[in-house]
């Protein structure tokens, strides 16, 4: 018999959610591991195989292109098959594919290689976010969330230190091989933890009757809330900064500061995994809001994201050295802070058998607009000019996604009243 979400909120128990949460937390780390870790190698492939620094961005984002194409029909099998099963083969996928990376002998092969870690990647975020929407009370959602998030930064850190390090010592070949195995043993693990029940897709009208949900009706539920999709552009647009900053800070850092590829990976890691105190601290922050403000959740994004902006800027216009860099610090902690309220509101205000529908949806607009794109436009501007011009569009990219958060939170408590209210039950 199926088993419903007890009184607290929890659809398993409380220490089961947690070691479920753990499992995903390293998941979503060794993902971007496995994506970022190439960053810090631009300056050795570049060497070796003699690319443009427009072809290096092109090896980060052949892995957003992948996931761009397949994140939405991924989400459907997640939303209707078993979450655990799905991201328990896409992470072995992803795994593999980065050791494959290893084995390539020229760009192309590499490139290839790389779109198969996207294919891998492409519903994670999706099924992840769905899991963990599912394990906790919406009272924790954004916390969890956060929580949850700072695994990006903490993976892409990882994953660019790493790559400067390894490259050095043993070869940039050989970082591949390495960060694979990890990810590789807990997706093995993670294929047999328990899952909910998939939800009907069903909803009640004004009569309270039951109807089942069409195609139409779907797609109403997406368009007809307006804060859901404020968010996903300006989700876009952050993520566009971030993977700016991942993917040319280390070679920023080698230029203005004359460092070694190794040393620019080790500064660059160290401002963008200070996001593992912003997530986490966005999340508490944004529930504790929203216990007096009721839109807190796109409203706390919008603030940040703005504070954000003005911290870059005044560290990239007015600031070298030292100085620099403690600013550049402190925007690692302040950026990331959005993203427990945003992720939060792709669940909030989308009906329980489409969240991972709804995060693909946001999966798919932040990679077209954002990853797929940054990598390219900051390499060709670079290639133009210099990186010190490619890198100040950024803060005016985030004075964008600080308005869209702000026009959707306008809309976020009607568009709460229209969510259907269904429990979910753990899968027989």
């Amino acid at each position: 018999m199926a088993i419903q979400q007890n009184s607290q909120g929890y659809l398993f128990s409380r220490r089961y959610s947690n070691y479920v949460f753990i499992l995903l937390f390293l998941l979503y780390m060794f993902d971007y591991i496995d994506r970022m870790v190439v960053t810090s190698m631009f300056t050795h492939i570049e060497a070796d195989w003699g690319i443009s620094h427009t072809q290096s961005g092109l090896l980060v984002s052949a892995v957003y292109w992948a996931i761009v194409i397949l994140s939405f029909p991924v989400s459907l099998l997640v939303d209707r098959w078993s979450r655990s099963k799905t991201i328990g083969i896409m992470a072995i996928m992803w795994s593999l594919a980065t050791a494959l990376c290893a084995l390539t002998g020229n760009f192309v092969q590499l490139f290839m290689a790389r779109l198969l870690i996207g294919v891998g990647e492409a519903g994670y975020a999706p099924g992840g976010t769905a899991m963990i929407s599912g394990l906790y009370p919406i009272e924790k959602r954004s916390r969890m969330m956060g929580i949850w998030n700072a695994s990006i930064p903490l993976g892409s850190a990882i994953g660019v230190l790493l790559g400067g390090v390894i490259a050095t010592s043993l070869g940039w070949k050989h970082a591949f091989g390495l960060v694979a195995i990890p990810g590789l043993l807990v997706a093995v693990l993670f294929m047999f933890v328990k899952d909910y029940k998939t939800v009907d897709l069903s909803f009640f009208d004004k009569q309270n009757n039951k109807i089942r949900m069409e195609r139409k009706d779907k797609i109403r539920e997406f368009i007809s809330k307006p804060s859901v999709i404020f968010t996903y552009l300006g989700m876009a647009a952050i993520v566009f900064v971030t993977t700016s900053m991942l993917t040319w800070l280390p070679t920023y850092l080698e230029k203005t500061r004359s460092l070694a590829p190794d040393a620019a990976g080790k500064m660059a890691s160290s401002v963008m995994v200070l996001a593992l105190v912003g997530a986490p601290l966005g999340g508490w922050l944004t529930d504790l809001w929203r216990k007096t403000k009721a839109n807190a959740r796109l409203l706390f994004p919008a603030l940040s994201t703005l504070l954000s902006a003005v911290i870059l800027f005044i560290a990239l216009t007015f600031f070298r050295g030292g100085s620099q860099y403690i600013l550049l610090l402190v925007f690692g902690v302040m950026i990331m802070t959005f993203i427990a309220g945003a992720a939060a509101v792709t669940q909030d205000v989308i009906h329980p058998g489409l969240r991972a529908t709804s995060y693909a949806i946001a999966v798919v607009i932040q990679n077209l607009l954002g990853s797929s794109m940054a990598p390219i436009v900051l390499g060709k501007i670079y290639d133009l000019s210099d990186i010190q011009t490619a890198l100040s569009i950024l803060p005016f990219v985030l004075i964008i996604g600080s308005a869209l958060f702000y026009f959707g939170s306008k809309y976020y408590v009607g568009d709460m009243e229209k969510v259907a209210k269904i429990k979910l039950e753990v899968a027989e």
